[in-house]
């Protein structure tokens, strides 16, 4: 190896002791420790010392959900259990000094830096960031088959690109892990606000809240600052949102993970597209609205969607007509943001009276669902002669056809009191009688309104969020 390559050598094993302090402290450093575990983290440690099973675990997730601070976490997990602390390997690949530096060789310099370079078996490897190095999947799955005794982990933030490659190259040597932004379950246990919330025992929920009032405003500060856990915790973000969620989040997956991914030459289009959606999140789109009135062609429209949807950014949900039935073509679609504080980012924090408070907290509702891994949902709408209407949510039974379940997202406790105002949704069940569970949310009041085609359940929108996401992460627990 010629000198200057020697010193190059040096400096990465310099940066490697200096990202791995416990190799000399024995522990992790107290900025990590100290800051709230993520509810995935069991379920997420559990899959990672699965020694019966020889894969890589691939952590997916949008940016700034807490991916690298998970993975201190573990660490200091496995050094709590009795693993030797010099047997765990932490790489951020994009890292400048890494730059174009395979797995293999990273692995290998840290062996070196801890003076065990012979030594292969045993180790926790992390690869942090992983998307930065290509063909990555082709270099992880290489050491799966070789180091069959340590256990490599690797993470990135442009999820769908990675879950791609894993499920391309990684058949049988890779496990993925979806790490989401917060839900509102989260939330309130990020911000030790459990006694707010009473198990409940009628038959509408099995939740209610001490003080209605105190949980809508914790409701309305998820909505603008509680996607991001960092965001939760910090006065100084919260005073200036776009500063911190646009520039490190939303400008680094437009600007640059999905032109690097997807070879995107007009990146100020995209930006202008997502924009746009985000101020409408909620609304009804089709592609030819978009192409008008974004200024862009449709079929560029329908690529920058797909790039869109999967960076984790936004959800297109698509349209059924009265009979629950799916349109043979699709002309339109509604699309939300996967977690609605990137709208107060790019825009204005909401106040409950704000205009857009509507959609907003059907964005929020929307986004428990779509973080739960739950996507088996549409939305009807319809006009045939005199007959027209809208229903938010509509479940639908993918052997049967049918629709089984249906959710109407109101900020307002205006239903609960005129139940017969809602005219999409009782001229939808009297197309559907396979219904079985109907939901209005509503500001404060909990009700029951029974109608020729069932009983409408009426539900505080905060109370509804919590018991889905809560239910919807304790089912993901319990698949994994």
């Amino acid at each position: 190896m010629n000198i200057v390559n020697s010193f190059i050598e040096e400096q990465i094993q310099k940066r490697m002791v200096l990202d791995n302090p416990w190799w000399e402290s024995g522990k992790v450093d107290e900025d990590f420790t100290k800051f709230p575990r993520r509810a995935y983290l069991d379920d997420f440690y559990e899959l990672m010392t699965d020694l019966s099973v020889r894969r890589a675990v691939i952590l997916m997730g949008p940016r700034r959900v807490g991916k690298t601070v998970m993975i201190y976490h573990s660490i200091d997990r496995l050094i709590s259990s009795g693993i030797n602390p010099k047997k765990i390997i932490y790489v951020s690949v994009d890292t400048p000094i890494y730059n174009n530096i395979s797995l293999d060789n990273l692995f290998s310099l840290a062996r070196k830096a801890l003076k065990d370079e012979k030594n292969f078996e045993g180790f926790y490897v992390f690869f942090d960031e992983i998307q930065y190095l290509k063909n990555w999947e082709v270099h992880l799955k290489s050491m799966v088959d070789t180091y069959r005794s340590s256990r490599f982990v690797a993470s990135g933030s442009a999820a769908a690109a990675l879950k791609m490659k894993s499920i391309e190259s990684g058949a049988g040597r890779f496990s993925d892990f979806l790490l989401p932004p917060l839900t509102f379950y989260e939330y309130i246990k990020f911000k030790g606000l459990d006694s707010l919330i009473v198990e409940n025992k009628n038959e509408i929920s099995p939740y209610d809240t001490i003080n209605i009032d105190t949980l809508n405003q914790h409701f309305i500060e998820y909505i603008n600052f509680g996607g991001y856990p960092e965001v939760v915790f910090s006065e100084t973000i919260r005073r200036n949102p776009g500063q911190y969620i646009k520039n490190d989040i939303i400008d680094k997956v437009l600007l640059r993970d999905l032109p690097s991914l997807y070879g995107i030459s007009d990146i100020q289009e995209l930006n202008k597209l997502f924009v746009h959606i985000a101020f409408r999140s909620g609304n009804e789109f089709s592609y030819e609205s978009l192409s008008t009135e974004a200024g862009i062609k449709k079929e560029t429209i329908k690529r920058y969607l797909e790039y869109l949807e999967a960076a984790f950014l936004i959800k297109i949900v698509n349209r059924i007509d009265q009979n629950a039935k799916r349109m043979q073509r699709v002309t339109s679609f509604k699309i939300y943001l996967t977690n609605p504080s990137l709208r107060c980012a790019l825009f204005t924090p909401i106040k409950e009276d704000d205009e857009f408070i509507g959609s907003m907290v059907e964005t929020a509702v929307f986004s428990q669902w779509i973080q739960g891994g739950k996507t088996d949902f549409f939305y009807a709408n319809w006009a045939k002669g005199r007959t027209k209407g809208e229903v938010d949510i509509v479940w639908v039974d993918m052997a049967t056809q049918k629709a089984i379940s249906v959710a109407e997202i109101k900020w307002t406790d205006r239903f609960a009191d005129n139940p017969t105002e809602l005219k999409s949704l009782h001229t939808f069940l009297s197309f559907n009688h396979s219904v079985r569970k109907i939901f209005v949310t509503s500001k404060t009041r909990f009700g029951k309104y029974d109608t020729p085609e069932g009983k409408i359940l009426f539900i505080p929108v905060a109370i509804y969020s919590y018991w889905i996401s809560n239910f919807l992460y304790h089912s993901k627990k319990s698949n994994i």
